[in-house]
Order: C-alpha cells, then sequence, then structure tokens
C-alpha cells in the first residue's frame, strides 16, 4: 500500500513516526510551507518536515491543492492512501477521490464533538472530563466524514492542553495503525455522523486569553489550563500584563472580583460567585517564569491591589 502522508506539526509526528516503524510505503508527505519564527523570524521548517527528512521521505509543501499543478504533482505519486493528521488544509473533492482506499484523518477529540482546528484546547477550556481521539474517512465538509474507531481517555483536573496534546498524539498513532488494516480487508465501519450533531473548536486567539475576574474560579481555572501553552492566559497587573500558567481554586465567600490578596504566602485573587483562585505559576512582563509566592516577593502587594485591566 502507497501512502500519501499530510501533517504539519508536533500532533502527527507520532503518526507519520508509527507508519515508518511498521514499515508502510510512505511514498511522499505534504506539510504546510516553512514559516518565519521567533523574534529574529528564521525561516522554520514544520516539525513533520523535519521528521521525514530524516527519513529520507519526499516532501512536498504547496501553498495550496486546489491548482493543477498541485493535483498533477499528486497524481504521480499514485496513493492508495492519504492519511491526514493536523495538515492545516481543507482536501478539494478530486483529491478526497484519488486514492483507492480513500482518505481517512485523525483527529484530537471523539467526534462529532468539537470538529475543527483546536479540538484539545476546547475540551480543556470547557472543563470536559473526558476526551479522545477518532479516525475517520474524510469528506468535503470540515471534520464530517464517516467514522471509524474511537479511543477515550479521562482528562485530569489540572491538565493542561498542552499536556493533553502529548497523550493524544501516540494515542492517535495508535489508532492509524488499528484502522489502516481494516481498510486492507475491507472491515472498517462507517459510522455517519449527525449534520448538526458537533460543537466546532475555532482557533484560539490571543484575545481569548485575557482574564475576566467576575467569571468564577473554575471557569479561570480551565481558561488557564486551555490557554497553555499557547497563546497563555494573562491579566494586567501594575499597568503591566502578568501570564498564568498554573492556578488552583478555593472557596472565598468574601471575595471581591479581582481583588488580591497574600495569604501564608500565597498569592490569591478573587473570582465570581464566592470564588478565588491562587496563582501558583506567573509570569510577569518581560519577567522569568516563577511561583506566585516568589512573585510575591519582589511585588508586595498593596492594600485593595486589583488585578486586570483598568
Amino acid at each position: 500500500m502507497r501512502i500519501v502522508f499530510m501533517g504539519t506539526p508536533d500532533f502527527a509526528v507520532p503518526s507519520l513516526e508509527a507508519l515508518w516503524n511498521k514499515g508502510y510505503d510512505i511514498c511522499a508527505v505534504y506539510t504546510q510551507p516553512d514559516k518565519p519564527k521567533g523574534r529574529k523570524q528564521i525561516l522554520t521548517p514544520p516539525p513533520v518536515k523535519e521528521r521525514a527528512l530524516s527519513h529520507h521521505i519526499p516532501v512536498e509543501q504547496p501553498a495550496t491543492l486546489r491548482t493543477d499543478e498541485a493535483f498533477a504533482t499528486l497524481q504521480r505519486y499514485a496513493p492508495d492512501l492519504i492519511v491526514v493528521v493536523a495538515y492545516g488544509k481543507i482536501l478539494p473533492k478530486n483529491v478526497l477521490d484519488l486514492p483507492r482506499f480513500g482518505c481517512i484523518n485523525v483527529h484530537g477529540s471523539l467526534l462529532p464533538k468539537y470538529r475543527g482546528a483546536a479540538p484539545i484546547q476546547w475540551a480543556v477550556l470547557n472543563g470536559d472530563a473526558v476526551t479522545g481521539v477518532t479516525t475517520m474517512f474524510m469528506a468535503e465538509g470540515l471534520d464530517t466524514g464517516d467514522i471509524i474507531l474511537k479511543k477515550e481517555t479521562p482528562i485530569g483536573p489540572n491538565e493542561t492542553a498542552g499536556e493533553l496534546f502529548d497523550r493524544l498524539a501516540p494515542m492517535g498513532a495508535e489508532l492509524l495503525l488499528k484502522t489502516i488494516p481494516l481498510l486492507e480487508t475491507g472491515t472498517a465501519q462507517r459510522m455517519p455522523q449527525p449534520e448538526d450533531g458537533g460543537a466546532y473548536a475555532s482557533q484560539l486567539t490571543k484575545e481569548m486569553a485575557w482574564i475576566d475576574w467576575n467569571r468564577p474560579a473554575q471557569e479561570i481555572h480551565n481558561l488557564v489550563r486551555g490557554m497553555n501553552p499557547w497563546p497563555i492566559a494573562q491579566t494586567e497587573f501594575r499597568g503591566k500584563r502578568l501570564k498564568l500558567f498554573r492556578v488552583s481554586c478555593k472557596e472565598a465567600p468574601c471575595a471581591v472580583p479581582g481583588k488580591a490578596w497574600e495569604e501564608n504566602g500565597a498569592f490569591f485573587v478573587g473570582c465570581g460567585k464566592g470564588t478565588a483562585v491562587c496563582l501558583e505559576e506567573v509570569q510577569y512582563e518581560s519577567g522569568k517564569r516563577m511561583s506566585g509566592n516568589v512573585f510575591l516577593r519582589g511585588h508586595a502587594l498593596q492594600p485593595e491591589e486589583t488585578l486586570g485591566i483598568s
């Protein structure tokens, strides 16, 4: 079986590696074009490209798959199957129809829930207790194809999106290796998704990371977890940005939203509905990451000190 693999970020690397280690014929890897990164805007290849080149697999990085030239290049690879894992581009119908076994996708949620670009983050943001991975046949809609297999996993109460990402990536690779033999033997079941059964997991933005201290502590806790490792939840402290990497919740019936206080060396901020969070790991603008209590040693709280945009 000739496989074209399409993927871009770290999440896709375990699936590519699993196919390689299993001895599948990966005739080409498609990934997003190199992009400038960091303060110096150095042109950087995607993680999937780096892994593919380490195995001497041909790499294609078209800006789009919708041109005749891009389709002709793909045709020359004559794939029997296209495997897509977080590629970042929607496949046109002529591409979907090209391989004899079709195109399959590894998705980081229990479809139909959380179709879209950021399923892992939204599961954490919404405080879900369970998530998982899904393999599916690809269709023209966004993550709407027939489901093949699913695997569930609990989400830890303090688990960040980044930590969950690292757990789901190899889980997706394992599910992929269980899926392909079903295609080869013609025994893959097709479970149609309901047309309106899934919440859409939109891409995160930096604007979403600002904390509203009127929200209950648990919602803020979920925001901090879901925004880690990007874009990182943040608030304003003395006119500068304060990033929050980890917090914990407590009941605080007399707490005022946004009002900060110190308790036994710990840094607390009032939230809505009589709750508060303890700022366990923070980073002040232009500073280093540190624990909340270490931060207070250099920034003693003033009476009636409040956090948030004034």
